[in-house]
């Protein structure tokens, strides 16, 4: 017995001193980070300033590489059964929450297959339609959907995507079950309703609001809790009477189960110098966004959120009784 409690002492103190070792001369090679995502699209626009950031402070090129696919799940699973080495890393947003319930049987669990790094952003979401569909503000909006709900269609990115969750909380707040349009992510469902296939799609700002100021969509709303600088005349939901349509897609950094702690924290702190960046600060100003704080960028910020928001959208989900398996 006194042999095998010292033989465990070895292996544990051999383990402690290999993962010590590597977070001592961690970076040495570049990083991975997936985006679960396809290019182009708004998570992948936050991934890729955040990147370049980190880059600088580690030292060694972080790459953006996208793996779309099952609502954000394929390319989270890829990285969930990663070497836990700190050299392939997570950046998903808040499908990470909704994926727990939209998919029953998933293959990883979302609160136990990674370690947290931090909070990246927190992105409102724009209600658009066709620039020339008939309501001129969001009151009348309102008004029309819920008139002519079984004659509307709603695009969005594909099932968990941040414009369907958004979709289904409007769908909800209204009580008008519009016909709902998946596209294989947030361009060709964009791309479509400026070609006026499809009514109406509820999106990030990082992708509308290019769209919204040349006039090629027509914006109603923010989701927000206040106006928002860049659509000074653009009310919040709240304002228009849809309190519980208020949402971000948030965004989080992690890492795969069994990343020594020494390097989720090595990469915590580089992403809070990205984030301290104002660089970034301005870039994500011009989409409607700001950095998270240097607290809210934290492994413990990212958990307690993760662990919120996955408590918040199981009922909503499952009193829509929409999965994706």
């Amino acid at each position: 017995m006194a042999f095998t409690l010292k033989l465990a002492g070895a292996l544990a103190g051999s383990v402690l001193m290999a993962s010590a070792a590597l977070a001592q001369g961690y970076p040495e090679r570049a990083i991975t980070m997936v985006v679960p995502f396809a290019a182009g699209g708004p998570t992948d626009t936050v991934a890729r300033l955040v990147a370049e950031k980190m880059s600088a402070d580690l030292g060694q090129q972080v790459v953006v590489e996208n793996v779309g696919g099952a609502g954000g799940t394929l390319g989270a699973g890829n990285v969930a059964a990663a070497e836990p080495d700190g050299y392939t890393v997570l950046l998903h947003h808040i499908g990470m929450a909704t994926s727990a319930t939209l998919y029953r049987n998933l293959a990883y669990q979302p609160l136990e297959a990674f370690e947290y790094v931090g909070l990246v952003t927190e992105v409102p979401m724009t209600i658009v339609a066709r620039k020339d569909f008939e309501p001129t503000d969001m009151a009348s909006l309102i008004t029309y959907v819920k008139a002519n709900a079984d004659t509307l269609t709603m695009a969005n990115a594909g099932i968990g995507a941040a414009s369907h969750l958004c979709g289904m909380l409007f769908m909800q707040a209204l009580e008008a079950p519009i016909v709902t349009v998946p596209y294989k992510g947030t361009g060709p469902a964009m791309t479509d309703l400026l070609g006026g296939q499809v009514d109406l799609m509820c999106d990030q700002t990082t992708n509308t609001t290019e769209q919204i100021k040349g006039g090629t969509v027509k914006g109603y709303a923010v989701t927000s809790a206040a106006r928002l600088d860049i659509f000074p005349d653009l009310p919040t939901v709240g304002e228009a009477g849809l309190p519980g349509l208020e949402v971000a897609i948030w965004h989080g950094l992690y890492a795969p189960k069994g990343t020594p702690t020494e390097v989720t924290e090595r990469l915590a702190a580089s992403l809070q110098v990205a984030l301290a960046d104002p660089g970034i600060a301005s870039a994500m100003a011009e989409l409607g966004t700001a950095p998270s704080s240097a607290a809210d960028a934290t492994p413990a910020a990212l958990k307690a959120k993760l662990e919120s928001e996955i408590a918040r959208w199981k009922p909503v989900i499952e009193a829509a009784g929409v999965y994706a398996d």
